[in-house]
């Protein structure tokens, strides 16, 4: 997986937190498959159809909060993960 000080995207634009589809028990087998990123600031109450109930991994950047919902329109139970 990225380091979370290290999440940018292609042009050196900082990126929040990047979303995976594929996991493994392996670390370094993990965050592969899709990825979807987060800017800062951005708020997204539904995921992409593509992307329901098929991220595995997560990394967050370093001083940046991701809060996710088991519901969509940000309904049902909370979590949040920092770096």
């Amino acid at each position: 997986c990225p380091a979370p000080s290290t999440l940018k995207t292609a042009n050196g634009t900082r990126i929040c937190a990047e979303l995976f589809t594929d996991d493994s028990a392996y670390y370094n087998q993990c965050c592969g498959g899709k990825v979807l990123a987060v800017e800062p600031g951005e708020d997204v109450p539904y995921l992409p159809w593509e992307w329901a109930g098929k991220v595995s991994s997560l990394v967050v950047g370093t001083r940046c909060e991701l809060t996710v919902w088991s519901k969509a329109g940000k309904k049902g139970n909370s979590k949040r993960f920092n770096a």
